[in-house]
């Protein structure tokens, strides 16, 4: 493994970070693994996902199974490290920003058994039809199986109203990492407005990497 610090002065100031938030937060996003590159948020996001289809070994091998290959799969955006092995999947579509727009999808509904998408949701206008979105697309029983950045101590709350901040990179200002939504303890209270009747958090390490799913009812 090794470490690198993402998180710049400029940007610690907007979400006004604690010393303590801005240590899990670069651990969060800037430890990687050397041999697949996957940063801690990825390796959350694929526990998740294989949580889900009650899986307990490595993701790279998940995604052979055949029961793995016959699943549809949307990727919204590349999820990190991980869209290598899920584009190993037959059935996988990956639909990115700005060809697609997430609070209008452009895919039938009941169309898919798994959406992903990674620390995407926050640079979305309306985040709760985004998730509405999602849960059309997906086939009864299936998963949306996401990240986002998660400050555990605080409640989520809007950017409205507060100056221009942008994620990415120091001295960024592209319009897709223009953040909208800051998210804290109670991001779970978006599945359920979205329609999600089941929603659920995995944690790999606390407080730095946690993925939510929300399933879709069998009824």
């Amino acid at each position: 493994m090794t470490h690198s610090s993402v998180l710049w002065d400029s940007l610690i100031n907007e979400w006004g970070l604690s010393s303590y938030e801005v240590e899990y937060i670069n651990r969060q996003q800037g430890l990687h693994c050397i041999k697949c590159h996957a940063n801690l948020r990825s390796m959350a996001l694929a526990k998740a996902i294989m949580k889900c289809f009650n899986y307990g070994g490595l993701f790279k091998y998940f995604v052979k199974l055949p029961r793995i290959q016959q699943l549809k799969i949307l990727e919204i955006n590349e999820a990190g490290s991980l869209t290598q092995y899920l584009s190993l999947n037959p059935n996988h579509t990956l639909a990115s920003y700005p060809q697609v727009d997430l609070m209008c999808l452009s895919f039938p509904d009941m169309s898919y058994d798994l959406v992903v998408h990674s620390d995407t949701l926050e640079h979305v206008r309306h985040p709760i039809q985004a998730l509405s979105e999602c849960l059309r697309v997906l086939k009864p029983g299936g998963f949306c199986c996401f990240t986002i950045p998660i400050v555990v101590g605080r409640l989520t709350r809007t950017r409205e109203g507060l100056l221009p901040s942008y994620h990415g990179e120091s001295g960024s200002n592209k319009s897709d990492l223009l953040v909208y939504t800051e998210y804290g303890a109670d991001a779970w209270k978006q599945l359920v407005q979205a329609g999600f009747d089941e929603c659920r958090i995995y944690s790999l390490e606390y407080p730095a990497a946690q993925a939510l799913v929300g399933v879709k009812s069998m009824n």
